[in-house]
């Protein structure tokens, strides 16, 4: 019975096998020029799901923080914290490579 996640998981191109999932195949998020510097604000404190939600219209895409700016975000959760500066990628990079 294997499992099929939404384009929006960070899990969707990684294999399953009956009840369990193979090793993570995470989507790279491509670092673009057209990418925002932003300080993220003490609303979004521990919560890069309210972040998405308000930017891309999708909760499940809270991980595209964390995937694009693997280099200062090492917990996607708690490491999200108000006066951090991240890179943010446009609606249409992050549409296009996920294919929605």
């Amino acid at each position: 019975m294997a499992v099929e996640y939404s384009k929006t998981s960070p899990y969707a191109k990684t294999e399953t096998f009956s009840f369990f999932l193979d090793v993570a195949t995470l989507p790279d998020i491509p670092k673009n020029p057209d990418d925002v510097v932003y300080r993220i604000d003490a609303i979004y404190k521990h919560r890069p799901d309210l972040l998405a939600y308000d930017l891309y219209g999708d909760t499940n895409l809270w991980w595209v923080f964390a995937m694009r700016n693997i280099n200062t975000i090492e917990d996607p959760v708690y490491d999200f914290e108000p006066g951090k500066s991240i890179y943010i990628p446009k609606k249409e990079t992050i549409f296009a490579t996920l294919g929605l």
